[in-house]
């Protein structure tokens, strides 16, 4: 069986009222608008090939601001612009992990 999309990759854009951290802090829009404006210019978007979505807290807020790609589940965090360039030319397009960005496994809300 195959997946729909062969990358789905979800940024979260959540925004905490109570003082407590959020991407929504951390430029996460900025990043979502670059990513599905690079994905589309490099030809990567549409069915078969990548999906980049909004998501709600994923509650790795410690980590902000973060996406994740399935189906491989690589959780990343992000700093700028080219970080998610090296995102989108080397795992969206080439499969290939972005090892210095991926958030380490003990970092949550």
């Amino acid at each position: 069986m195959s997946s729909y999309y062969e990358h789905h990759i979800f940024f979260c854009l959540n925004k905490r009222d109570n003082g407590e951290a959020c991407c929504a802090d951390h430029a996460a829009q900025a990043g979502f608008d670059h990513c599905k404006s690079r994905v589309k210019a490099a030809g990567l978007a549409g069915t078969g090939k990548v999906r980049v979505n909004k998501a709600g807290c994923l509650d790795r807020c410690a980590g902000g601001p973060v996406a994740v790609v399935y189906p491989e589940g690589v959780w990343y965090t992000f700093v700028d612009n080219s970080d998610i360039d090296e995102i989108v030319d080397s795992h969206l397009k080439n499969g290939v992990v972005v090892d210095r960005l991926v958030l380490p496994a003990d970092v949550g809300r």
